[in-house]
């Protein structure tokens, strides 16, 4: 098995937001912790804890928005550190790297002296970091986080890897699984016989114990010298901004998955090289495992090409004049489901022009709705960019306060300005005791002629981020029916009222 040096930077969405290490901060990710800063960890914060729960522990917590593309542009600064010793830097993701230790071992007078090198290279850049020598990417990357880096024996991974608990995996569901099983540690798991865990976990467990045992996460396949199936696009006149060349990538790289999928192979490695005019060629090597998409490959020659041009984020440098990908390791496509209805292909020409328009647009220029947590409609639906996961966790409650079903046909995008008013015209307050100061009588919308309620329910307070005076908030709901037939969810604020849905 090869030697694998990884470089990890611990807490890099943070650090990436501008919050240093002793200071309480997260950043956050649809309502819930991403990641947090060790002084947050301290206080009791977690990943994947909703902001409220987090804020409800550490009062004083910095809390700040994820940016992956903030992330992915300032991790070039690290590459580019550990990129002067050795050349071929792979990056798995913003804040890890890995290099193939043999060669460089030798060149640096051993394992240890390497990895010492690149700690203090990517330190002296200005970040914080430890390195791990183990065998594989798995084992390396849980060795550089163990106390700034350990290095791991060769052929000795399973027994470093045994004491770990099976949330190192990354998968909840598995690990649950297992713990009801008895199983606690990843030693346990390794120790089950690799035929009985593929019948009875299928492919995903199957490599996780793969994993656990301290072997590479697919069987060794090597194959026959193959067709070159790189893929190569020329700029005349050069591309002088940045959009250009990544409506390019995108494009190029469903080329490169269409003539990999032909043979029947998917790439978990890639080489991303951009020529510029002045004859500079960027090239970086990228890891997934898995598929990577045609939006996660623009996103990262967005992320070569910001750290390139110093932060600038719309000219390219000279020009690009040529971008090339070529995928550096294959494995056989195991396949997907096709969906219960028809071919995925349908699905993936829809993905394709979704990227098309996303790339014309901007990223956020074509969403998707995904149901959320939240307690009015507008809350309860997020609107999520195409390529992008949804948001972490289900959308649990209780939610006091919450719209009760039936759920409303119509949630415009801003709330329409109304007035209540009771029978003698005098408009309708709510005390802070939730006390109406009559029957509503009338009702106007958006400045229309009102019409007389014929029916009423509510007040449903909502007290909301009291802890938090500067986004606190206090609202009440009520669900009316007026005698043209409509019916609507009016909420009242700092005494406005406002339609928030309708009901057909």
């Amino acid at each position: 098995m090869s030697r694998v040096l990884v470089v990890w930077c611990p807490d890099w969405p943070v650090t990436a937001a501008g919050v240093d290490a002793v200071t309480p901060g997260a950043v956050v990710a649809d309502g819930r912790v991403a990641a947090c800063s060790a002084a947050a960890r301290a206080e009791g914060v977690r990943r994947g804890q909703r902001v409220r729960d987090a804020q409800r522990r550490c009062p004083g917590l910095v809390v700040k928005e994820r940016d992956a593309d903030a992330e992915g542009r300032l991790f070039e600064t690290v590459v580019n550190a550990v990129a002067e010793l050795t050349p071929k830097v792979e990056v798995v993701r913003p804040g890890l790297c890995a290099v193939p230790a043999r060669g460089p071992a030798r060149f640096y007078g051993g394992e240890e002296a390497l990895r010492l090198l690149l700690q203090d290279a990517v330190v002296e850049a200005g970040f914080d970091c430890g390195a791990g020598v183990a065998d594989g990417l798995f084992a390396a990357e849980l060795a550089a986080r163990r106390g700034g880096g350990v290095i791991v024996e060769p052929g000795g991974a399973a027994a470093f890897l045994a004491p770990y608990p099976l949330e190192v995996l990354e998968r909840p569901e598995l690990a649950d699984l297992l713990r009801r099983l008895g199983v606690r540690t990843l030693g346990d798991f390794a120790a089950l016989p690799s035929g009985h865990v593929a019948g009875r976990f299928g492919a995903d467990g199957a490599l996780a114990h793969r994993l656990a045992r301290g072997e590479e996460p697919r069987p060794v396949a090597p194959s026959a010298a193959s067709a070159d199936l790189s893929v190569r696009n020329e700029f005349d006149p050069p591309a002088a901004r940045a959009e250009q060349v990544v409506f390019a990538a995108k494009r190029l790289a469903g080329e490169l998955h269409e003539g990999l999928a032909a043979g029947g192979l998917t790439c978990v490695r890639l080489v991303v090289e951009v020529g510029f005019a002045d004859g500079h060629v960027l090239r970086r090597l990228w890891r997934h495992d898995g598929r990577l998409s045609a939006l996660a490959v623009a996103e990262r020659v967005r992320w070569q090409l910001s750290a390139w041009r110093g932060g600038d984020e719309e000219a390219v440098w000279g020009g690009v004049t040529w971008l090339e990908f070529a995928p550096d390791q294959l494995v056989p496509d195991t396949g997907a489901q096709e969906s219960l209805w028809g071919s995925s292909g349908v699905t993936e020409r829809i993905a394709r022009a979704a990227d098309r328009i996303q790339a014309l647009l901007g990223h956020r220029g074509v969403t998707r709705p995904v149901l959320t947590g939240g307690r009015g409609p507008g809350e309860r639906v997020a609107r999520v960019p195409v390529g992008d996961l949804p948001p972490g966790g289900a959308p649990d409650g209780p939610w006091p306060g919450r719209v009760p079903a039936p759920a409303p046909a119509v949630v415009p995008p801003e709330s329409w300005p109304a007035e209540v008013m009771d029978a003698a015209g005098a408009p309708v307050t709510v005390s802070a005791r939730c006390a109406v100061s009559a029957p509503p009588a009338r009702l106007a919308v958006r400045g229309g002629p009102p019409a007389a309620v014929t029916a009423w329910t509510g007040p449903w307070p909502a007290d909301e981020r009291w802890w938090d005076p500067e986004h606190a908030r206090r609202r009440a709901r009520f669900q009316v029916v007026t005698d043209d037939g409509r019916a609507y969810l009016l909420a009242v604020e700092g005494g406005r009222w406002q339609v928030e849905a309708a009901y057909d």
